[in-house]
């Protein structure tokens, strides 16, 4: 008999840069269509407390990939869907008076 424990793991890695970034930004993420990892990448032009969540087609939150403060720069976050199922998902960035957001398609 196999025991078997599977845990996600989120990576938030902060993107040298020589320069600052001089607005906010939500990327693309890349993949898209995904199965069942995407990139998603965002840059910050100042301090602040950043989220960045997920949310279904209906609206309904389904993860919080950030939720804290941040230094300027640029950042990739890994959001791994292999708990979900297939369909369109929107990505939300908030920092300050600064909202984005983004639709990615999940295809199993």
């Amino acid at each position: 008999t196999w025991n078997t424990t599977f845990h996600k793991i989120i990576t938030v890695v902060n993107i040298p840069n020589s320069s600052e970034p001089s607005s906010y930004r939500l990327f693309d993420n890349y993949p898209n269509p995904f199965n069942p990892v995407t990139n998603l990448e965002f840059g910050i032009s100042e301090l602040g407390f950043v989220s960045l969540k997920v949310y279904d087609i209906l609206g309904k939150e389904v993860k919080t990939l950030v939720n804290e403060i941040k230094q300027a720069g640029n950042y990739k976050v890994q959001f791994d869907g292999s708990s979900f199922a297939s369909g369109v998902y929107f990505y939300e960035l908030r920092s300050g008076d600064f909202v984005a957001r983004k639709r990615m398609v999940l295809l199993k």
